[in-house]
Formats: C-alpha cells, structure tokens, sequence
C-alpha cells in the first residue's frame, strides 16, 4: 500500500493505494460526544443535512441498504450494513464503495476517522472533494449551525486542492453529467 497528500489542520484526507483502489482517510476533532455524533451519522433527520444521500434500511450489520439522490437526477444504488456498533462503528457498502466511520471519545469530544474505500483509483481526487465538503457540513450540523447549501464552487476548489495532493492518476475520473447538470461543468482541475 501506498501513501500519498497529508492530513493537516484543514481537514483534508490522505490517500492510500490498494493495488486499484483508493483509501482516502479523514481524521477530525469534534467538540461533540460520540452519542451525539453518532446520532447525526445514523438518524435520518441529522443524515439529510450532510450526507449525499438518503439511507433506507435497518440499522444492522448485514442489513441490505438503498441510497437515494435527493438533489440529483441520478438512480438510486443498493448497499449493505457492513458494521453497525452504537457509537463506536458504522460500516456500510455505498454503491462499489465502502464507508468506515470510527469513533474514539477524546476528553469531552470526539475523534472521527473517515475512510473512504473506492473500487477505482481515478475517482480519488474527486470522492474526496465530495467526502470532504460532506465532513464539513457534518461539523457545522453538529455545532448547531444551518446547513450551507451544497456549493459546486467549493467541490471544485477541493478537487482542485485534491487533484494537486493526490496526483494525476487519482484524478482522472470527473463528476457525472447529472452532477454537472445541476452545479454547471468541472472543467479542469
């Protein structure tokens, strides 16, 4: 496995290589409980305001799950409960990724480590631009903040700061065409 970009004090991921597939891994401090965090990682009300998409299905390890699109015409994928530990660990299949979110007290927060493991290397750049303005969103959630309206400005500018940490090779993938539809064309990183 291979490393490259950093994680520094602006939340950025760090990419691993597996073989073909991208790790991208997130790690943020929450001034949060991880009982409150975990509410807003598993309840759908606390879930529309950062997360890409709806999650229908039991909360259960092993429990066949369906994310919708509610702000992109795009189908809606099929997934699984990979892990499901009350406030310690939530795993699930998203579409061909999978998503790993693991919580550690720390002090009166918490320590949040994000991976994102993606079937296809080029998509890297771009997931994490994704994955990282989600986190974002999550953060100002949990601080009580209104959720900003999702920005194709600020995703570009990530992909961009990605694209640059990651490389070519982990960039050669861009948005869908639904995705452009809706926030206007990538363009070049």
């Amino acid at each position: 496995m291979s490393h490259a970009g950093t994680t520094d004090g602006e939340g950025y991921g760090r990419l691993e290589r597996d073989g073909e597939r991208a790790l991208v891994r997130y790690e943020r401090r929450l001034a949060h409980a991880p009982g409150k965090v975990w509410r807003a990682l598993t309840e759908p009300t606390h879930l529309a305001a950062w997360f890409p998409t709806t999650i229908d299905g039991e909360r259960a390890a092993g429990a066949q799950l369906l994310f919708r699109f509610t702000d992109i015409d795009l189908p809606p994928m099929g997934g699984r409960m990979l892990a499901f530990e009350p406030t310690s660990l939530l795993e699930l299949r998203w579409g061909p990724d999978v998503l790993r979110f693991e919580l550690a007290p720390d002090g009166d927060g918490t320590i949040l480590t994000f991976t994102a493991a993606m079937e296809e290397f080029g998509k890297a750049a771009r997931d994490a631009a994704g994955w990282h303005t989600s986190l974002d969103q999550l953060e100002r959630r949990l601080a009580g903040e209104q959720a900003t309206p999702y920005s194709g400005e600020r995703w570009r500018e990530l992909n961009g700061a990605y694209t640059a940490r990651f490389g070519h090779e982990a960039s050669t993938v861009g948005p869908p065409q639904e995705w452009e539809r809706v926030h206007g064309e990538a363009g070049p990183a």
